[in-house]
């Protein structure tokens, strides 16, 4: 008998733009907003509301509002700091790639 040593899921961990990718650039592709464009992610618009610091955004990641769903039950704490982290720091490059 085989035996293979797997990672579990939550042994895998996924970087910022992995997890952006997977989980939010459906809506939010290049920092922006398919639902809704003034809802977007770039550095004037999070400011205008009060998301420009990381504890907001894992917040709003965390819990949701409106139409931005809650990612609590999709991911982990560690992935929703990861993710939260990559988009403070795009929107301060104005989402431009490296």
């Amino acid at each position: 008998m085989l035996l293979l040593d797997i990672p579990s899921a939550q042994a895998i961990s996924l970087t910022g733009p992995q997890l952006f990718e997977a989980q939010c650039a459906g809506c939010h592709a290049g920092g922006g907003n398919i639902i809704r464009w003034g809802k977007n992610l770039k550095l004037t618009t999070l400011q205008k509301n009060n998301l420009d610091t990381q504890d907001a955004i894992v917040n709003l990641v965390t819990v949701g509002k409106g139409n931005m769903s809650a990612y609590r039950d999709r991911l982990t704490t560690e992935e929703i700091q990861t993710v939260s982290a990559y988009v403070l720091a795009q929107a301060a490059q104005n989402w431009k790639s490296e």
